[in-house]
């Protein structure tokens, strides 16, 4: 596996683990996947996903809640859409960070989907 797929890999591994009714940030998910300073790349992961992986991109948010897309435009109304689904309100295109930010618990991450992340990120 190429270095950039094992990183986009981890990214996934990640974004699949935000659960319903949750967001996190770009910055979220790189540090949770060991990539440090690493949100451009879970932009490019995410622009480059495979359509067959169903990921919930749409949890993944800007630093200060804002969606990933400009106001206005079809992908923010969609983003828009799949957030209010999940009962996340999104006003002005914003989401409030302090009140649906994910912050895994301990078992999350040492036990669930995110350990998975981790441990491909050190391998053997």
């Amino acid at each position: 596996m190429t270095h950039w797929k094992s990183r986009c890999q981890r990214i996934y591994s990640v974004v699949q683990a935000i659960p319903s009714g949750r967001v996190a940030s770009y910055a979220d998910v790189a540090a949770l996947a060991n990539l440090p300073r690493g949100a451009r790349q879970v932009g490019r992961a995410l622009r480059e996903t495979p359509a067959d992986l169903r990921l919930p991109w749409h949890r993944v948010l800007r630093a200060d809640g804002r969606l990933a897309f400009a106001v206005g435009t079809e992908a923010a109304a969609e983003q828009t859409a799949q957030l209010q689904a999940e009962g996340i309100p999104c006003l002005r295109g914003r989401v409030d960070m302090a009140r649906y930010r994910w912050q895994p618990e301990l078992d999350e991450l040492l036990w669930g989907p995110l350990a998975a992340a981790h441990d491909q990120s050190h391998p053997q």
